[in-house]
């Protein structure tokens, strides 16, 4: 694979390609402000913390899994599966569209389903891995001082968090009220237990005590 060009954003020295910036584009058409900023620190983090660590990594990949990773995080989520999965189909949609294999696709596929399942997407290829790491830096602060202090400054200065932990409870909230069937396995489970009344999701003791076989 050819070397693609690059650029430098927000003084990250990031892939300067025709999907990166259809990738860019297509964020910013199907996500909310605070939202696109989110996705777009998300893959600058992801980016810097692999340049730091040295880690080999399809450069394309991790732009558009990381860009593309909460295509389906807003208030208007139907379901009927997990909003991660939804959006992972979409996002390999757009890759394979654009040309890339059916293996660089199936990265990105797995970069979105699995972006807020850390404990296993940290332990898969360089790109899923990545792409989590960037996505948990902007969250909750995972590995928060393996990118300088300065560098990260100029990336929230130039992408501001806009209320980010406000806005991502009301959007959670939202959808363990009104599809809490997609939320029983994922983090949105937290949320719905803590500030949704009435949620209550089933425990997994039930389901393997209610098995159908005899023991």
């Amino acid at each position: 694979m050819d070397k693609p060009a690059h650029r430098t954003l927000a003084g990250v020295v990031v892939p300067d390609t025709p999907i990166v910036d259809a990738a860019i584009e297509h964020a910013r058409q199907h996500c909310a402000p605070y939202l696109f900023n989110h996705v777009v620190r998300s893959w600058l983090f992801a980016a810097r913390l692999g340049q730091l660590q040295n880690v080999v990594h399809d450069e394309e990949v991790l732009a558009v899994g990381t860009l593309l990773h909460d295509i389906t995080l807003n208030e208007s989520f139907a379901g009927p599966r997990r909003f991660e999965v939804e959006g992972a189909d979409l996002a390999r949609h757009f890759a394979a569209e654009r040309g890339f294999d059916r293996r660089r696709a199936q990265l990105i596929w797995d970069s979105v389903a699995l972006n807020s399942t850390p404990s296993i997407a940290l332990y898969k290829e360089s790109e899923v891995a990545l792409a989590t790491a960037g996505i948990c830096f902007d969250v909750i602060g995972l590995q928060y001082d393996v990118i300088p202090a300065a560098e990260v400054s100029r990336i929230v200065a130039e992408f501001p968090r806009m209320q980010i932990k406000r806005q991502f409870r009301r959007c959670f909230c939202h959808i363990a009220s009104t599809r809490p069937e997609t939320s029983y396995d994922n983090f949105i489970r937290d949320f719905g237990e803590r500030f949704v009344e009435g949620y209550s999701a089933p425990s997994v003791v039930d389901l393997v005590d209610a098995a159908p076989f005899a023991e």
